[in-house]
């Protein structure tokens, strides 16, 4: 219930701050042999098709398609982890699950700091290290261990919002100018749309080892894969093939 009333009550923020905004652009007739003309499903399939003339944009797409979904599994299934194989009660899991929320918020604004040094795209690399390694002791964590229970989580906070904001950003340098609508879409529509694999992995080798460790041990294999794919992405070479501006440091 809370977080209905939560939505809802953001919800009107876009629908009474944007209604005096002009309608530039809004009013013109459409080519009716536009993707938009055609519907959401054209377009998806003409924003495919030019996605092939820039091969890092789409390097890039896959990595974090493999990265976020080892990301949303740890996040969706971590609850699952500590009240069944840590054997926390749910109020206790309900409390770190706040405490990581709190956290995230001066992780993102530290991984900020981290990526306007050595750039976002080492910086996520980085992150998804962390994820490894956070991954890897939560399989050694013992049951009842609060403490350390409490460290992976403070960990998993301060990376949480740095790799999926800088994510986005790195995203952003690599989108042709005046497509950014219809690229962002196609990242959340492919997002969306495969965030069920990590929990299916998840779900298969708890059945296949009945341990929940197993389970989350391989989740490993994301983070990796992400990381091998990512470490491919030529960014600056990218940049320039979208047309955009090349930072100062990537």
């Amino acid at each position: 219930m809370g977080a209905g009333v939560w939505w809802a009550g953001f919800s009107f923020i876009p629908v009474f701050g944007l209604r005096g905004l002009p309608r530039t652009g809004l009013d013109e007739p459409l080519d009716r042999a536009s993707p938009t003309r055609q519907g959401p499903f054209a377009q998806l399939a003409a924003t495919f098709g030019d996605l092939k003339r820039f091969p890092n944009t789409l390097k890039f797409l896959v990595a974090y398609l493999f990265f976020n979904d080892g990301i949303q599994t740890v996040i969706g299934n971590s609850s699952l982890y500590g009240i069944e194989e840590l054997e926390f009660p749910q109020e206790t899991v309900l409390g770190i699950f706040l405490f990581v929320q709190f956290v995230a918020f001066f992780g993102a604004r530290f991984f900020g700091q981290v990526a306007a040094r050595i750039g976002a795209w080492k910086t996520v690399l980085g992150s998804l290290g962390i994820w490894t390694l956070i991954v890897t002791v939560a399989f050694f964590v013992p049951a009842k261990s609060l403490v350390l229970f409490l460290a992976l989580a403070f960990f998993i906070g301060m990376v949480l919002g740095g790799s999926q904001a800088l994510s986005r950003s790195l995203y952003s340098q690599l989108i042709p100018a005046g497509k950014e609508a219809e690229y962002f879409s196609l990242y959340q529509a492919m997002e969306r749309g495969t965030s069920w694999f990590g929990t299916l992995i998840f779900g298969l080798v708890y059945q296949a080892t009945l341990s929940y460790r197993a389970a989350i041990l391989a989740l490993i294999v994301f983070f990796l894969l992400g990381g091998v794919l990512l470490s491919r992405v030529k960014m600056r070479e990218g940049i320039i093939q979208a047309g955009n501006e090349v930072p100062r440091v990537i």
